[in-house]
């Protein structure tokens, strides 16, 4: 599970996923200094601490270095996620709590998420899972919530699809 970025690793690694091509600290250093005061050899750290974690590569070009993600924002928006969720002591009550803080578009995006994975399962063959027999109602997740599974079904194991990690984590 990748550690949270720190603010300023933050900031550099939402500029390399944004522009989605290989970067220059320079390049960074330039953007960077739109919104604050920065020196050249800070953001040359941060990046190389950012390669030395695994998050970005770097090929030599000249006497500088150009620096790729390696993951998606989203992957680590998701391995975050995971790992939250993956923690608690009371998963099903962890998740209705999260989707009661949603707004109606990100709850939206959830159940397109949700029908693109289970498009996605049926194309790679698996079968569909089965219909209930009727709708789940609020009361109905909240129960479940509070009320967890058996230890033996929140061990994680084979069902849950680990997201993508940077390497060396």
């Amino acid at each position: 599970m990748p550690r949270p970025l720190g603010e300023l690793e933050d900031a550099v690694m939402t500029r390399v996923w944004q522009w989605n091509r290989p970067v220059t600290v320079r390049e960074v250093l330039e953007d960077l200094q739109q919104e604050r005061s920065i020196a050249y050899t800070t953001v040359m750290t941060v990046m190389d601490n950012l390669h030395q974690k695994g998050w970005v590569r770097r090929e030599a070009e000249g006497r500088a270095y150009r620096y790729t993600a390696v993951s998606t924002r989203a992957a680590y928006s998701a391995a975050l996620m995971n790992e939250a969720w993956s923690t608690s002591d009371n998963p099903a009550a962890a998740l209705v709590a999260f989707f009661g803080m949603m707004s109606a578009e990100q709850r939206e995006a959830l159940r397109d998420a949700v029908r693109v994975v289970q498009h996605d399962d049926e194309s790679a063959g698996e079968a569909p899972a089965e219909p209930r027999s009727e709708p789940r109602s609020e009361p109905a997740a909240e129960q479940a919530a509070e009320h967890p599974s058996p230890p033996e079904a929140q061990d994680g194991s084979a069902e849950s699809a680990e997201p993508p990690r940077p390497p060396g984590r």
